[in-house]
């Protein structure tokens, strides 16, 4: 076999691969001497079919499975050789004519096939130890963790019917049809609703028209839908409703204490206190690690400048594309409504795209290093966690990872990334700052990365391509898939 280099620039390589037409029989030989003897052929005794007959019936075959394997297996161990790592899937180019493939399954010419791919650049590892990060920190008290378990308890709040109108804090239960222009729309009707007046469940101005309403009572009231809503067909639009109010219901009085906790399933006031602490403080840490992340990335962005291969910049900036497109068409907005064009945001994705990149080799080459590894129980709970978001479609969401080249890698490669972070943080200086919870989650005009300022859409359509790189301070809260029309920022 023949490997020959026919192109070394930059990151591309192309290889030519002779495999010469006597090696190929050679090896088709050798499969046919190993069935002769398990052939069945009429009108001959097992083991005894003429070897010139058994290849003039199965040559080719045979010689089609060895091109087969050859392409599929050959590859990997010619780059293995060469000591290289291609960055995606090497593409394997053939012959297509078709007089020029038969000579080939028929042992009279010479095999060739040509790979064309992108190395992996060679990432020469830097001191980490002059990075610096400020953690931010928020003191939890005893009030806010009381503030929400109020708010939690407000599923276990009970609520008795009243005489006389409704005020805020107040149940209603009411039917309702909504209109725009006097014509019902899709998603805006719904009988014997409940609505606890203040909540902010609704779109704003709904629920402050019920408040001074009773049972009984009929009402047409007039909002707008937010300019930002969802729903491109309402948004900014005027709406009425036409209210019918069918109960009015006070709330009783919510106090934090063992009986609150047994409705909520715990034992002890005590308990519930211990366990809300603890969610707030993974939501802050959650939050503060984000935030950390990305200095540390903004830092290894700084520190490592080198060509990315562009097969990778194009696959991560399609992915971003094909996001910012989705989520511009669904809120019904163009480039221009986010003061951008689509020209100048293509360039500022483009770059987003390669610092993920880069950045990805760079975390990948430092974990290889330190010897980072992702367990087989760790790939185990990233699946049931997939599992637990499409419940009913647990048996199709396992076939598309068991069947689906790359799926198991999407598990992956985020655990080894915040593995890798983890390793990190174990080497660079961290100094803990105490802040507010308001400085912790405001919005961080600088998360964006640098120099994309100018991409507006990012800051809205592309949350979740900044996500996984830390780039979002602040989790993103997602309305339910299938949430009323008239209702707005329900959770």
């Amino acid at each position: 076999m023949q490997v020959i280099e026919t192109l070394a620039e930059g990151l591309k390589r192309e290889i030519k691969v002779v495999i010469p037409a006597k090696d190929m029989e050679a090896q088709m030989n050798e499969r046919l001497e190993d069935v002769k003897g398990r052939v069945r052929i009429n009108g001959f005794r097992p083991g005894k079919v003429p070897f010139a007959h058994l290849k003039k019936m199965y040559g080719k075959s045979v010689m089609a499975e060895l091109v087969n394997e050859i392409v599929r297996d050959r590859p990997t161990a010619i780059l293995s050789e060469r000591g290289e790592k291609s960055a995606t899937q090497p593409e394997v180019a053939m012959t297509e004519d078709q007089a020029e493939a038969e000579k080939i399954l028929n042992g009279q010419a010479d095999f060739e096939f040509t790979l064309s791919y992108e190395v992996i650049p060679a990432i020469d590892l830097k001191d980490n130890s002059g990075i610096t990060v400020t953690r931010e920190v928020v003191d939890i008290d005893a009030k806010e963790v009381d503030e929400q378990i109020l708010k939690i308890a407000e599923s276990a709040r009970s609520y008795e019917t009243k005489k006389g109108k409704a005020a805020d804090g107040d149940r209603v239960t009411i039917d309702y049809l909504g209109k725009v222009d006097g014509e019902a729309f899709d998603g805006g009707k719904d009988e014997d609703a409940e609505l606890v007046l203040g909540s902010n469940r609704f779109i704003p101005g709904f629920e402050e028209q019920l408040v001074g309403l009773k049972a009984g009572d009929e009402k047409v009231i007039t909002v707008t839908f937010p300019a930002e809503y969802p729903a491109a067909n309402l948004a900014g639009k005027e709406a009425t409703f036409d209210i019918n109010v069918k109960e009015v219901a006070a709330p009783s009085e919510v106090e934090i204490n063992d009986e609150l906790a047994t409705k909520l399933g715990l034992e002890s006031a005590d308990k519930l206190r211990e366990i809300v602490r603890g969610q707030i403080e993974s939501q802050y840490g959650s939050v503060s690690r984000q935030k950390v992340k990305r200095q540390i990335l903004d830092q290894l962005d700084e520190m490592y400048k080198f060509e990315t291969p562009e097969r990778l910049v194009e696959a991560e900036f399609e992915n971003i594309w094909r996001q910012i497109n989705t989520d511009l068409a669904q809120s019904g907005k163009t480039f221009a409504d986010e003061d951008t064009t689509e020209e100048a945001a293509r360039e500022e994705y483009r770059k987003l795209a390669e610092r993920r990149v880069r950045l990805g080799l760079v975390l990948s080459e430092i974990g290889e290093k330190a010897g980072v590894q992702v367990t087989d129980e760790e790939m185990q709970q990233s699946l049931y966690q997939q599992l637990r978001q499409f419940p009913g479609q647990e048996k199709q969401i396992l076939e598309y990872f068991q069947k689906t080249p790359g799926a198991a890698a999407s598990l992956r490669a985020p655990i080894f990334e915040e593995k890798v972070v983890d390793h990190l943080l174990g080497e660079i200086k961290v100094t803990d700052k105490t802040v507010s919870k308001e400085d912790l989650l405001a919005d961080d005009e600088d998360g964006d990365d640098k120099g994309s300022k100018k991409a507006a859409p990012k800051k809205k359509a592309a949350a979740k391509a900044e996500a996984q790189e830390g780039e979002d301070a602040a989790p993103k809260k997602k309305a339910p898939a299938k949430k009323k029309a008239a209702e707005g920022d329900a959770e």
